[in-house]
């Protein structure tokens, strides 16, 4: 079976990235402020969210401002995964994306208030990149042929 993963760039009160995999029939989810990073230095902090229907993988629109989330919402990456380990504390993948390729680890830190506290970890292989820098993908001109979407 393949499994997929999508990062969607959410321009939200605060812009974040919600880094998404298929897991156990859903769309298993986190909010990353800073967004993914393929430097394996960068260590980053991705808070779990509510899980997502499989049919959000492609969404892209505007959620209302009425609704939670309110706010421009683009397919940043896509692709398929490998799952390489699964636990209550751990989850490590190999990523398949236009953008992110190769090994990263989520990991639960343990001892936190909220307890949705995790960091997403590149690993470091040949996809690894020291020099990395985010790009935006959400640009004026695709912004002005988003709709408004539930």
């Amino acid at each position: 079976m393949t499994l997929r993963f999508v990062v969607h760039e959410h321009h939200a009160t605060h812009l974040h990235f919600d880094f998404r995999l298929e897991l156990d029939g859903v769309l298993r989810s986190w909010a990353v402020p800073k967004g993914p990073s393929l430097n394996q230095a960068e260590k980053r902090l991705a808070l779990l969210v509510e899980d997502h229907p499989l049919s959000y993988i492609d969404f892209e629109g505007i959620i209302p401002k009425e609704m939670s989330g309110a706010g421009s919402v683009v397919v940043w990456d896509t692709g398929t995964y490998e799952l390489l380990e699964k636990n209550e504390d751990k989850i490590a993948f190999i990523l398949h994306g236009q953008i992110l390729k190769g090994e990263f680890t989520l990991v639960r830190l343990r001892g936190r208030v909220k307890g949705n506290e995790w960091l997403l970890i590149k690993k470091k292989d040949r996809y690894a990149r020291e020099s990395w820098k985010m790009e935006l993908k959400l640009t004026p001109a695709k912004k002005a042929k988003l709709k408004e979407r539930i």
